[in-house]
């Protein structure tokens, strides 16, 4: 192989991505089998098997046990919309959103008391072993689940007071920036981080992926005078949703 030129796999794979990416082989068509990439390309079973595990891994071909491997249906991606933090409003930026949108979105919640991990401990600034109170949420878009997300709030900062259950008291619902204005603790920063990686199993199971299939993280943190008050994994679908942040020019 001369220096520049690709990999035998990769011009095989490039083909097929082709040929699915102009409707050659539209969804749900049977991939060519692996004795039939040999065939045709003139390449080995290792190199046949390769161009496969490429488009597996891109998630445009899924394999059905027993069957062969067929193209994948790609969906049209939809938007994630981050719009900023309101101070009013009376809940989440989520909630606010979907309220714009027609209300498809629903929610369900559920809290516990655990111990803060090494990580968490970092990102809220406490020790490892302080008492949090997890959130877990699951978001569904028309019924279909859209996003996950894993709050953790510090009980030093919010246990014994209304707003230690996010979802439940007076404030039950309402945003973070809310909640904490309550109990006299004002935020005035938040921080995202957006990343991707291969979706974690019960990740997968739970948004209807596959294994392989890349996951859209937002690591975001609340701050109040510099000191963390709330983080949050939010887990959105790389395939399905696109997030789009629409934020206003100071």
């Amino acid at each position: 192989m001369t220096f520049g030129e690709q990999p035998a796999y990769l011009r095989v794979a490039g083909d097929l991505r082709k040929k699915i990416t102009d409707g050659s082989l539209p969804p749900h068509t049977r991939l060519p089998s692996q004795a039939r990439i040999r065939e045709e390309y003139g390449v080995s079973d290792t190199v046949a098997l390769e161009a496969r595990k490429v488009l597996m891994a891109e998630g445009l071909v899924e394999g059905r046990s027993g069957s062969g491997t067929y193209v994948r249906e790609r969906p049209v991606p939809r938007r994630v919309a981050r719009t900023g933090f309101r101070t009013h409003g009376g809940s989440t930026p989520f909630k606010q959103e979907q309220a714009e949108e027609s209300a498809r979105g629903t929610w369900e919640s559920r809290s516990e008391q655990v111990d803060a991990s090494a990580v968490i401990a970092e990102r809220l600034g406490i020790r490892v072993g302080d008492r949090v109170m997890c959130t877990r949420y699951v978001y569904r878009d028309a019924g279909e689940v859209m996003m996950l997300s894993t709050s953790w709030e510090p009980l030093a900062v919010t246990g014994r007071t209304p707003v230690m259950l996010p979802e439940e008291g007076p404030l039950g619902g309402c945003g973070v920036v809310e909640r904490m204005a309550a109990i006299d603790v004002i935020v005035d920063n938040v921080a995202e981080e957006v990343g991707a990686r291969p979706g974690l199993a019960e990740e997968l199971l739970a948004l209807g992926g596959v294994p392989g299939h890349v996951v859209l993280v937002v690591q975001r943190t609340y701050y109040a005078s510099g000191r963390a008050v709330e983080t949050a994994d939010i887990v959105v679908p790389a395939d399905r949703y696109r997030i789009a942040y629409h934020l206003p020019v100071r």
